[in-house]
């Protein structure tokens, strides 16, 4: 442990880990709130902590923050030992580091005060704009050249999944954030129209798939099989999921745009692309399952492989959903509705919450040396996130098809049968209130998690025992 420790540089991956619990805490409380928030509009206090604004304070922390934080500590890690060197720059590391910290917190200042682009999760105006696009060039620098100068002359497939990542995201970032800036706090889209709703949604539904997606496949990649200690079951079909799902996701956006003024050949491509995205994304689930197999005996007793594993059946259901809602037909049923709201969920709480925790109980020991102070907490914390995320997206299933069928609803006469909002609102606050008691469940379980990992920090240094969970053939002695 020793001699990794001094060949590679772990202080940057233990400072995105702590990055990664303080923001994700942060980010589930605020969503806990919103989520009340909705049911209880008393909660409402004070112009600054209004749903309005603590909602992209909500999106910009968990995704921003809290994913982001651990797809940096996941990178600077796996980097490092899969190309067989230190990361180029310490210095720019720390750089990287502190910089994007400054960038959250100035989001957690600037946008319960109101200082919003209304673009979603593009919400931060353009001096924070500019820090992002100089930190995130300061790391892509590093992390190239880091791949540039290394000893280990095969990429990796885990390095092919975040590379787009990085290469794609600022691309995506910079022409949807293109603005006129009128003073230090405002400033307006240089789009317009059916143009600008295009263009965010072309950022928008890429922002999940190079942020949510792309690089914790990348993540799957590497510390599944590390963790079971066996390979990925299927090279070959890691490389084809790299190649078809870049392909194809980066014309899928849109799908959120069907039935509105953007032309209809467009809606058509972004519903096209959007249903051949099933093929990519279950051959990357099937690569996960299978690889699974080969330590399925472990399952009741690990908490990470039970973690993987929802988490990949996660991924599984939300690419199923998500190029069915992009279907004409049950889009009008579910555009705006609570059913979306569930469909994102089951993917961020799902797929993104699953395997940051998976990477962070794997990471933990190893970076602080010290064995996990209790499987027996991450099991607990196993299943109130399973609960929590199975009551939330049942609850909002139920509410926005419910939502959905109420709006479209007409009498004999052909007019609205249920022409008040608050009418069909109060209808769906039962389920709105399930949803805010999962998320307060699945948050019981990050706090969980905060316990363990404290705890096992205190006793750094005591020295890491690792756990062999490979299959022992019939004969085999343990």
């Amino acid at each position: 442990m020793g001699q990794t420790s001094t060949k590679y540089n772990d202080s940057i991956v233990k400072g995105f880990i702590v990055s990664a619990l303080v923001w994700g805490v942060a980010s589930m409380l605020v969503g806990v709130l919103a989520a009340f928030q909705m049911v209880y509009p008393e909660l409402n206090f004070t112009r600054y902590f209004t749903f309005g604004r603590i909602r992209p304070l909500h999106t910009n922390a968990a995704i921003f923050g809290f994913a982001l934080s651990v797809i940096f500590a996941t990178a600077y890690h796996l980097i490092q030992r899969l190309c067989r060197v230190r990361i180029w720059n310490d210095s720019l590391a720390k750089i990287h580091f502190v910089l994007y910290n400054l960038t959250i917190v100035l989001a957690a200042i600037t946008l319960p005060l109101g200082l919003n682009q209304s673009k979603e999760y593009a919400e931060l105006e353009w001096p924070l704009d500019l820090l992002i696009v100089v930190w995130f060039v300061i790391f892509l620098v590093n992390f190239l050249a880091t791949i540039f100068t290394r000893e280990e002359k095969q990429l990796y497939a885990a390095i092919w999944f975040y590379i787009a990542s990085f290469v794609t995201i600022p691309i995506l970032f910079i022409v949807n954030n293109l603005s006129v800036p009128v003073s230090l706090s405002k400033s307006y889209s240089i789009f317009s129209g059916v143009y600008d709703a295009n263009i965010q949604w072309w950022y928008g539904h890429n922002a999940v798939a190079f942020v949510l997606t792309t690089p914790f496949l990348g993540l799957m990649y590497y510390y599944f099989p590390k963790h079971i200690k066996q390979p990925i079951y299927s090279h070959r079909l890691s490389i084809i999921h790299f190649w078809s799902l870049i392909f194809i996701y980066i014309w899928a956006g849109p799908h959120h745009l069907l039935n509105t003024p953007l032309p209809e050949w467009l809606q058509t491509t972004g519903m096209a692309f959007s249903i051949m995205l099933w093929m990519p994304s279950w051959g990357g689930m099937l690569n996960g399952f299978l690889t699974l197999t080969q330590a399925k005996e472990k399952i009741k007793t690990d908490a990470i492989l039970k973690m993987m594993l929802v988490g990949i059946t996660f991924y599984g259901m939300s690419t199923f959903e998500g190029p069915l809602l992009s279907i004409r037909s049950i889009s009008a049923l579910g555009h705006n509705t609570d059913w979306i709201i569930g469909h994102v969920h089951s993917g961020t709480l799902g797929w993104v919450g699953m395997m940051s925790f998976a990477a962070i109980y794997y990471l933990v020991p190893r970076m602080w040396n010290a064995n996990l102070y209790s499987e027996k907490l991450a099991n607990v914390h196993f299943w109130f996130a399973t609960l929590g995320i199975l009551l939330y997206i049942v609850s909002m299933w139920v509410s926005g098809i419910t939502e959905g069928s109420m709006w479209r609803a007409i009498d004999s006469k052909g007019f609205l049968q249920y022409p008040t909002w608050v009418q069909i609102t109060e209808v769906l606050n039962p389920f709105r209130f399930a949803r805010a008691v999962a998320g307060a469940i699945y948050l019981s379980g990050v706090f969980v998690m905060l316990y363990n990992v404290f705890k096992t920090i205190q006793s750094s240094g005591s020295g890491f025992q690792e756990v062999d969970l490979r299959v022992k053939e019939e004969g085999e002695s343990a």
